[in-house]
């Protein structure tokens, strides 16, 4: 099962395996607390589409932008799937909109790869 979280809520054993999939680390948080087995860095936004969507609030272009991106991408979303294995995955991310985040995005499209090729993770 994949699933999204805000990066500053408690940590669970049912969170399996937690990735921050934010380019930037949350402010006010300890690398303790965050409790992270990965922080990929190359499957968060780029810079032009984080602030696309935060000082500007377009979501429609930054979830359209990032899915781009993520098409790009999907050797490193494959590789992300692997090191989760039979593990729960759950996506971490800062941002105070629970719905409307990269983490959401992300989810979507890592669910569309495992469809794809279930018996590959």
């Amino acid at each position: 099962m994949i699933r999204v979280k805000r990066v500053y809520e408690e940590p669970s054993p049912d969170d399996g395996y937690r990735v921050l999939v934010d380019r930037l680390w949350p402010r006010g948080l300890s690398r303790e607390d965050a409790a992270l087995d990965d922080w990929p860095k190359e499957v968060a936004p780029s810079d032009e589409l984080r602030r696309l969507l935060h000082e500007e609030g377009d979501w429609h272009g930054f979830s359209s932008g990032y899915r781009d991106e993520l098409d790009e991408r999907e050797d490193v979303l494959r590789e992300l799937l692997e090191e989760a294995g039979d593990e729960d995955l759950t996506l971490l991310y800062a941002s105070r909109d629970t719905e409307q985040n990269n983490a959401a995005v992300l989810k979507e499209r890592l669910e569309a790869l495992a469809r794809e090729r279930p018996e590959s993770f």
